[in-house]
């Protein structure tokens, strides 16, 4: 990750739009799967509230490798506290956090298909581990990032909201990933009912932006790829399918509002309501952007098993706008942001 002048600005303009922002100054605040795309954008934004206005967050970052966590934030050394997390071994950690912010779990389509079992797994197990921690422990609050999967499939062909719930087929393998997140959101509200603790939940449509990783497959991930190399956007489908597309920032800020203003036991999406467009919609943009093209090929059958179930999984924010939030990057300016990263980079 490089951090340019302009992504800087970005963070101080996305944080304009988390209302009671300084509800976190001196707190402790751990973060789970912290290297990836969301985990890794909400730390920055703590860092930025750190150095920028003397916040006094003790940071605390979860994931399985120390030194992963030293590359990807190289620029911050001795600004958090490393803790070693696994989610499928469910571990213990002896820290006490005012909020925990869970995020880790496998999140690449690829590795659904070929560890179905441990992507089930390391998303409940490690969910259960931090909840009886967060019971035991007396924690503030706990915010759980779950996916728009979990709405499964609808007749309608319009945005979900978070009452929605649609069909999924149990016996398909690739299900694996959105009925770990559906059993992970009902663990969370019984914690909640039995034992008390602070729960929120956020369901984040599809997220996109510069710190993506070079084992992310997912389309807009291939796309940013693409372009950067000045090739041609490559897709592997018809890309009919509607999407609720969110820059990492705008996802990171949404996070924050939630685990600050969400109502206990609820569930918030996370979509920017200007960027609700189809996959081919955001490869055309993503060209336009960078004066490639567009091009089809037909999809292996590994690829195929990995797409996802829903042909629709756009999103309403009208909850999530209700706290006080909104998104600051449409999709042109979000894409252009990203390719720009690069180029700067």
């Amino acid at each position: 990750m490089i951090y340019t002048e302009s992504y800087w600005l970005d963070i101080k303009t996305v944080i304009k739009n988390i209302p009671n922002i300084e509800e976190l100054y001196l707190k402790k605040i751990l973060i789970t799967g912290a290297s990836g795309m969301i985990g890794s954008a909400v730390a920055e934004l703590l860092f930025y509230l750190n150095r920028e206005c003397d916040a006094g967050i003790d940071i605390f970052l979860a994931g399985r490798s120390e030194e992963k966590m030293s590359r990807r934030f190289y620029l911050f050394s001795g600004e958090y506290t490393f803790i070693k997390y696994d989610a499928i071994e469910a571990p213990s950690i002896h820290i006490v956090p005012d909020y925990i912010i869970h995020g880790a779990g496998n999140a690449n389509p690829s590795v659904y298909t070929k560890q179905p079992v441990e992507t089930m797994l390391g998303n409940f197990i490690g969910l259960n581990a931090l909840l009886h921690m967060a019971a035991e422990k007396k924690c503030k609050r706990v915010l759980y990032i779950s996916s728009s999967e979990v709405y499964g499939n609808k007749t309608i062909n319009e945005p979900y909201i978070e009452s929605d719930c649609g069909t999924l087929d149990i016996l398909n393998p690739r299900a694996c990933y959105p009925n770990a997140k559906r059993a992970s959101e009902t663990l969370c509200v019984s914690y909640k009912d039995e034992y008390g603790i602070d729960v929120v939940i956020v369901r984040p449509g599809h997220i996109y932006g510069p710190a993506i990783t070079e084992t992310d497959n997912r389309a807009s991930a291939q796309f940013t790829r693409n372009v950067v190399n000045g090739q041609d956007i490559v897709m592997k489908s018809a890309g009919t399918q509607i999407r609720s597309y969110c820059y990492t920032l705008d996802c990171a800020s949404a996070i924050l509002t939630v685990l600050l203003k969400g109502a206990s036991g609820n569930a918030y999406n996370i979509s920017n309501k200007n960027s609700l467009v189809s996959i081919r919609d955001l490869a055309e943009i993503f060209a336009a952007c960078s004066g490639t093209n567009v091009i089809f090929e037909h999809p292996s059958d590994a690829e195929k098993r990995g797409y996802n179930l829903m042909q629709n999984s756009a999103l309403y924010s009208d909850k999530l706008e209700s706290l006080g939030w909104k998104a600051c990057f449409g999709p042109q300016a979000g894409v252009m942001k990203t390719i720009q990263y690069f180029k700067e980079g």
